[in-house]
């Protein structure tokens, strides 16, 4: 019994087996419904088509080299594997990669905040939205966006005064021991 074309009643010339998702499935062509599918190629390149096609799968089927850090050598497989990178240049070369696990692990925050007692979480929060805000008034006046610049500067100074300021400028919390309790005199 002749197959026929599963797209036309002409006699099928192509008949291939197709497996996507554990499903088998079989496709008859006729030689023009399996040329517009790329099954056949026209016959002025034949077998040069046919090798360049099977080269271009083979590439694309083909595990790629692992990706390194290129400070250390190390990969993202050993990362996952051991649970530690090699160097500090490792987050830049997998940040793709590390980005998710580190949000993660630190409850949605990028940014390593370090270690605080509880009761100083409100005051570093306090700090960071100030910080924020301030460089975002910043960049608002440098963008020459006044009505934006104007809202941030109500909103930071709703906040009150800053707390306390670090060596570069950016407002930290005060140390919740405080100088006082250290024999020191209040700030």
């Amino acid at each position: 019994m002749e197959r026929t074309c599963d797209c036309c009643p002409n006699p099928a010339v192509v008949h291939e087996i197709v497996v996507r998702d554990g499903v088998k499935a079989e496709v008859h062509l006729c030689a023009e419904h399996a040329q517009e599918r790329g099954f056949l190629m026209p016959t002025s390149h034949g077998p040069a088509l046919i090798v360049g096609k099977l080269l271009e799968q083979a590439k694309a089927a083909a595990p790629r080299a692992p990706k390194a850090c290129a400070s250390c050598g190390t990969t993202m497989q050993q990362v996952r594997e051991t649970g530690l990178v090699g160097c500090p240049l490792c987050y830049r070369s997998f940040e793709q990669e590390l980005s998710p696990i580190i949000e993660r692990a630190q409850a949605g925050a990028c940014a390593h905040l370090g270690r605080h007692p509880a009761q100083a979480a409100e005051l570093v929060d306090r700090a960071a939205l100030r910080n924020r805000l301030a460089r975002e008034l910043r960049e608002a006046v440098a963008q020459e966006q006044y009505e934006r610049a104007a809202r941030l500067r109500d909103r930071l100074g709703e906040l009150g005064a800053p707390t306390a300021l670090a060596p570069n400028g950016a407002e930290v919390a005060p140390d919740p021991m405080g100088d006082e309790e250290r024999g020191g005199a209040p700030s």
